[in-house]
């Protein structure tokens, strides 16, 4: 049988032609390696370099290859935070006509690593605390696609940290599968996994001396199912909205805030019966919503009225016509948050007059107004609006900021 190369795209056969496919991957030569670090697998896995890429390798038998490299495509086409799939070789024989094994070949992740790489110096329980809730957001996010797992663990798992969010990337699929949605059943028998795998993980760490000595490693294992249980529940509860109730969406966001996620992407559809909003969770680090929120839109402020004002953005955003994520023919974030501050933001703030603002800034002002229209429609029951958040907040909040203090008494 002759070398056969099948590719996702035509330049990548060339490329990897380069590459000694005569010889197993154990003996392949450093020339052509690149030192990454590397997770435990149950195959070989190689990293190596054709023309400008950095490529896994991975040696495995031809039926398991064909189908991971579909499912990852598969994976691929729906969204799902996933290594790329490149291409498939098949029919390698070594120089004495001795069938090789297939190869799986996936484009390396950039900034990305194998957990046990990640404890090679002593990590944070705070920091444990939010790759857990990474991989708890992978999971979702695999379950409500329709995927099960079949083997969920941080050997099968890379993480990547970006600007102060934590991200988990499925980088082994060979045991999964794609249905078009997954029984209750299905799910916690993967959860049952995540839970012996891990915890069998961080115990095996905790021998080498590599896990931070108040880290439990059957606790961390139990935790995860907890964060995944209300992860799920609250992305998975109805989500249909009656027109004008557009503090509801708000009060789902609070309770992701609440349980430590943040919303990467929300899509809003409108349909006869009531908005339909999908999230899409994160996990971020201390400090991120400042950052997020300074790149932007320019305005520097402190953390939680960064993480407000964020979410009334992304709100603004999604109710936008030409708001695409991911359609390059879309407006750009970018875009949109300098929209938001010029129509939104600044004419919000003008409104609330000079000289009853005291020392406020801007971005407290505008939280604080934020604050006061989602308690209006709260007690209201439905989206009163911001201008008239404003006009009631100028006329009953600040005139009792702006009382004399009583002289103190000596």
């Amino acid at each position: 049988m002759a070398l056969q190369i099948n590719a996702t795209n035509p330049e990548h056969p060339a490329l990897l032609l380069e590459l000694p496919w005569h010889l197993p991957l154990e003996g392949w030569p450093d020339k052509y390696l690149v030192p990454l670090p590397r997770g435990i697998s149950r195959h070989v896995v190689r990293y190596a370099r054709a023309g400008d890429e950095v490529v896994a390798v991975k040696e495995l038998a031809q039926r398991p290859a064909l189908r991971e490299y579909e499912l990852l495509r598969d994976l691929d086409r729906i969204g799902i935070p996933a290594v790329d799939p490149l291409a498939v070789v098949t029919g390698r024989t070594d120089p004495d006509g001795e069938p090789l094994e297939c190869v799986l070949i996936t484009r390396h992740l950039g900034g990305s690593m194998p957990y046990r790489s990640m404890f090679e110096t002593t990590m944070r329980p705070a920091t444990m605390h939010r790759l857990m809730d990474a991989l708890a957001v992978l999971l979702v996010r695999l379950h409500l696609a329709g995927f099960a797992w079949g083997d969920c663990s941080l050997s099968n798992t890379l993480f990547r940290r970006d600007a102060g969010a934590f991200a988990a990337y499925l980088v082994d699929a060979e045991t999964g599968d794609l249905h078009p949605e997954l029984t209750r059943g299905q799910r916690e028998y993967d959860l049952d996994l995540a839970r012996v795998n891990i915890s069998g993980e961080l115990l095996d760490l905790e021998a080498s001396g590599a896990l931070h000595p108040s880290v439990d490693p059957i606790d961390f294992g139990t935790e995860i199912c907890a964060r995944y249980q209300e992860l799920w529940k609250e992305l998975t509860r109805t989500s249909v909205y009656p027109a004008g109730k557009h503090h509801y969406i708000e009060r789902r966001i609070r309770r992701l805030n609440e349980l430590g996620f943040d919303v990467a992407e929300m899509q809003i559809e409108h349909a006869s019966n009531g908005d339909s909003v999908t999230f899409v969770p994160k996990v971020v680090d201390a400090g991120h919503h400042q950052r997020q929120l300074l790149r932007l839109t320019g305005l520097d402020t402190e953390e939680n009225q960064a993480r407000r004002l964020l979410n009334d953005l992304e709100s603004w955003m999604a109710t936008q016509e030409d708001y695409a994520p991911g359609d390059p023919l879309g407006a750009r974030p970018e875009v949109l948050a300098h929209r938001w501050v010029r129509e939104v933001f600044r004419p919000t703030v003008r409104s609330v007059p000079p000289e009853l603002r005291g020392q406020m800034d801007p971005a407290q002002i505008y939280h604080e107004l934020l604050e006061h229209r989602w308690y209006l429609s709260e007690r209201a029951q439905h989206d009163i609006g911001l201008e008239t958040a404003v006009v009631d907040y100028i006329e009953r909040v600040l005139p009792k900021r702006r009382e004399p203090l009583r002289p103190t008494e000596e």
